[in-house]
């Protein structure tokens, strides 16, 4: 039991400081309630229009081949740190998963998913 001491410590003093987060932050509260500080605020612009806008299925897909490969970089990082410690086996698998994602680039492209139209 004594060494969760510590971390019982830090868990209580965290949700006492997130309670008196929330409690300065209902004192301190603008207290008028007028339909202009409530209304968004959009780059100086008021709003108009609805917010549910349909989006072209392209930006998704945009975006999910941005994710897959921001992926790739992140997982790939702490190989290249590590390159010389890890040997001919470690370099072989990280080859493999770049010549993978190398052939789903070349599909992407050539199905046209990262032109605009």
């Amino acid at each position: 039991m004594q060494e969760f001491l510590g971390l019982t410590i830090i868990f209580v003093l965290s949700v006492l400081f997130a309670l008196c987060m929330l409690v300065c932050a209902f004192i301190v509260r603008p207290k008028d309630n007028n339909r202009i500080k409530k209304s968004v605020y959009e780059c100086g612009m008021f709003p108009f229009g609805t917010a549910k806008i349909r989006f072209h299925i392209q930006y998704f897909i945009f975006a999910i081949l941005f994710l897959i490969f921001d992926v790739e970089t992140l997982l790939l990082f702490p190989f290249a740190v590590v390159f010389d410690e890890l040997g001919l086996f470690a370099f072989l698998e990280a080859a493999i998963f770049i010549v993978i994602l190398t052939f789903g680039l070349f599909y992407a492209i050539r199905k046209g998913l990262l032109r605009w139209n």
